[in-house]
């Protein structure tokens, strides 16, 4: 905990020194935003969550009704064996219906035959009003970046430990997602917050979210609408998903 909360000190350090250099996003290379130690500590969980009757159900194995392209298309993600499956090249998904503070659940697997390594196992992600990043990715016996792996808010915090399971193994996230605050001329008045348990361990508690995920160059707010769809990203790998549900605070 302690290397943990020193890492994100140099990470707010790393901000302030990028800033004051008046260096813009596309003078930073993305491997400056990249944090590869402190590595989370590796343990074994395994628990599931169902959803309550205030719930929002998402996706309960049936039909992908509640979702959409960014066009307004209907999902071309495939069906399976009650789960939704990234269908990889046809794009990401979006809920119909917008959202702002949020409990969320998700369960979700990456594939049971391993291909690529690093970023390219088992990635996608959920981006919380379409654009605070919650990754997903195989982040078992997977080395990259400690602030890319599995149940970080990408670029941003890395998780308290790694929950990770084997590939072709369910996982689940829970996430309290509480959304940014802005006043009626659009200045930030209260940062976004999440916190996460990865496979019924808290693994990111309270963390205060920088601002919109970005893989190239530093999070910063940018003003919009109190409630905003949450996205899941096709990312070119066959992640599969279940039972999704939320309940709105």
């Amino acid at each position: 905990m302690k290397n943990i909360i020193i890492n994100n000190i140099k990470y707010f350090i790393l901000i302030i020194v990028l800033y004051s250099f008046n260096i813009i996003s596309d003078e930073i290379s993305p491997k400056d935003t990249e944090i590869w130690t402190p590595i989370p500590k590796i343990i074994d969980v395994d628990t599931i969550w169902k959803p309550s009757s205030d719930s929002v159900i998402l996706f309960d194995g049936n039909n992908l009704n509640q979702w959409e392209h960014n066009d307004s298309s209907k999902p071309k993600w495939i069906i399976e064996n009650n789960s939704m499956i990234v269908n990889p090249g046809t794009g990401n998904l979006y809920t119909k219906k917008a959202f702002t503070d949020i409990q969320f659940h998700i369960e979700w697997k990456t594939p049971i035959q391993i291909s690529g390594d690093g970023q390219n196992r088992g990635n996608s992600g959920i981006f919380f009003q379409n654009r605070y990043e919650l990754q997903i990715l195989d982040s078992f016996n997977n080395v990259t970046y400690s602030n890319g792996q599995a149940a970080s808010i990408y670029k941003q915090h890395i998780p308290l430990v790694n929950a990770s399971k084997m590939p072709g193994e369910w996982q689940s996230y829970d996430v309290i997602f509480i959304a940014p605050k802005f006043d009626s001329e659009g200045n930030l008045t209260k940062r976004a917050e999440m916190t996460v348990f990865h496979n019924g361990i808290l693994v990111q508690n309270k963390s205060i979210i920088l601002g919109s995920t970005v893989y190239k160059g530093l999070p910063e707010y940018k003003s919009h609408p109190a409630k905003e769809p949450i996205m899941i990203q096709d990312h070119s790998n066959k992640i599969a998903f279940r039972n999704i549900w939320l309940r709105e605070l």
